[in-house]
C-alpha cells in the first residue's frame, strides 16, 4: 500500500492517475481548491496527507498566472514534497524545445522553448530540481483519451471541426509523440516506484502531425476526414518534437504507451465524441 498525492485531480490527466492507482493505495487528489502559488496552503495539504508519492499535474495553459502556477507552483510542489520525505513525479512537456533539428528528442536535448506555454514549463524544471534533488521529471506529448474513453481537448476540437461547429487547421508540419492517457498514468505510477530521478521522455511512440491526429479521431468517431483543413504552423510554434522514450520505456514494467495509430484503428466507426 502506498500513499499517493495527485496536484490537478481534477484534469484530464489527474483523473486518470487517480483511477490507476491500486485498490490498496490511500490516494489524495488536490485540485485547484489548494493554491500551488501558496507554499503554506502546499505544506498544511501534505501534512494532512502524509504521502509517500506526489504527481504534479497541476498547470494552466496560458493567462496571467501561467508562470506563477506552471512555474513558482511546481518549485512549491516540490519543496513540499521533500520536506513530507516523498518521491515526486513532476509531469513536464515536450513543449520546452523548439523542434527545430531532424531526430527525435533525447532528454540532454536544451530547451529552447518557442511558446508561452513551454516557457513556463521550462521555467518550472530547474526550479523543481533545485528544491528536490531525487525529483522524476517526465516530460511527456499531447495527451488523447481514445476510444471508450472521455475526450481530451485535442479530440474535441477535431470532432467539432469535422462537423463544421469549429472553423479550424490543423498543423501539418507539428510533429509531436500523442499518448493514450491512460497509458500515461499507469507508466508515471509504475515509475515513481523507481529510483530514476532527473528527465525522462515518454511519449507514445507514433510521431505524427497535428493533421494527422485529427484525422485519425474523426475516423474512429465515423466522421469524415476530408472535411478537415491542414495548414503549416506559424513560426511561434514548436516543430519536430517527437520524443525519444527509450530510457523510460527501458524501466517500465508495465505495457508500454500505445501508438495512437493502433490506438484508434480499433474503434473506426464506433465512436463518438
Amino acid at each position: 500500500m502506498a500513499k499517493l498525492l495527485v496536484t490537478g485531480a481534477s484534469g484530464f490527466l489527474g483523473r486518470a492517475l487517480v483511477a490507476a492507482a491500486s485498490d490498496d493505495d490511500v490516494v489524495t487528489g488536490l485540485t485547484s481548491a489548494v493554491d500551488v502559488r501558496d507554499p503554506d496552503a502546499l505544506r498544511a495539504a501534505f501534512a494532512r496527507a502524509a504521502p509517500e508519492v506526489v504527481v504534479h499535474t497541476a498547470y494552466v495553459q496560458s493567462g496571467p498566472t501561467a508562470h506563477a502556477v506552471n512555474a513558482d507552483g511546481a518549485g512549491n510542489v516540490a519543496a513540499a514534497a521533500r520536506a513530507a520525505g516523498a518521491r515526486l513525479v513532476h509531469v513536464s512537456t515536450d513543449a520546452i524545445f523548439a523542434g527545430d533539428g531532424d531526430r527525435p528528442l533525447r532528454e540532454e536535448e536544451p530547451a529552447r522553448p518557442v511558446t508561452a506555454y513551454g516557457a513556463t514549463k521550462a521555467a518550472a524544471e530547474p526550479l523543481v530540481m533545485a528544491a528536490h534533488p531525487d525529483a522524476l521529471m517526465v516530460r511527456t506529448s499531447l495527451i488523447v483519451g481514445g476510444p471508450d474513453h472521455a475526450p481530451s481537448p485535442h479530440e474535441e476540437r477535431a470532432v467539432a471541426a469535422a462537423r463544421g461547429e469549429l472553423d479550424l487547421a490543423f498543423f501539418t508540419d507539428e510533429i509531436r509523440s500523442p499518448i493514450a492517457v491512460d497509458d500515461l498514468a499507469r507508466a508515471l505510477l509504475d515509475l515513481a516506484a523507481t529510483d530514476a530521478r532527473g528527465a525522462l521522455h515518454l511519449g507514445g511512440p507514433d510521431a505524427v502531425s497535428r493533421l494527422e491526429l485529427a484525422r485519425l479521431v474523426v475516423v474512429a468517431a465515423g466522421l469524415d476526414p476530408a472535411t478537415l483543413r491542414g495548414r503549416p504552423a506559424p513560426p511561434d510554434r514548436p516543430r519536430f518534437c517527437p520524443l525519444d522514450s527509450s530510457r523510460a520505456l527501458a524501466l517500465l514494467r508495465v505495457a508500454p504507451p500505445r501508438g495512437v495509430r493502433e490506438l484508434y484503428a480499433s474503434a473506426r466507426g464506433h465512436r463518438t465524441c
